[in-house]
């Protein structure tokens, strides 16, 4: 394997950002001490948008971070939109959530994981969901309309609306808008 490269590490900046800087920006946005912003101007928040404590949120050149309206990020998330993030309307967002939107190759044996390429995948989450505490989302993941994403989960593959996963790796427990898979699942788990 070679572990040699020409390439030199660079900062990525401070993260301290204005609200002048942003593609977009709407009313009643708050963010929190500690929040740390990295480019700004590829970045959408709509009205009545919370960010908490020490979130740090990774815009990317090359790709659209869109946060809309009433949404509520929790303390210490960390959100890389390199391959694009698009989060909908009154989303739930638990603290220490991570979302991911890119990540290296790995099938090229002769170099190291990091020297390898970066493939790009937008994650999206509609509008109405709330991703627990601690959740990891993954590259190229959709968490469809009302969905719910339990504390931890690791999401690796595309939620269904409505639908409540958990685990590692996420899995569907039930459908929030299926009364027989409530019900079902609400009396086994009582």
């Amino acid at each position: 394997m070679n572990l040699h490269t020409d390439k030199k590490n660079t900062t990525h900046g401070t993260g301290f950002f204005t609200v002048d800087e942003f593609k977009k920006i709407g009313k009643d946005v708050v963010f929190e001490n500690g929040v740390l912003v990295f480019h700004p101007e590829t970045i959408e928040i709509g009205n009545n948008v919370y960010i908490g404590h020490n979130t740090i949120l990774k815009g990317y050149f090359q790709s659209d971070f869109t946060i809309a309206d009433h949404t509520w990020i929790g303390q210490g998330c960390f959100m890389h939109s390199a391959g694009g993030i698009a989060i909908g309307v009154a989303v739930g967002i638990g603290p220490m959530v991570k979302i991911l939107s890119s990540h290296h190759r790995i099938d090229d044996l002769s170099k190291p994981i990091l020297f390898q390429d970066i493939e790009f995948k937008a994650v999206v989450i509609e509008s109405g969901c709330n991703i627990g505490m601690g959740a990891i989302i993954l590259p190229g993941i959709t968490i469809g309309e009302g969905a719910v994403v339990g504390a931890g989960a690791v999401v690796t593959r595309n939620v269904p609306p409505y639908a409540v996963v958990a685990g590692n790796p996420a899995k569907i427990l039930k459908y929030r808008n299926d009364p027989e898979s409530v019900a079902q699942n609400s009396t086994t788990l009582a």
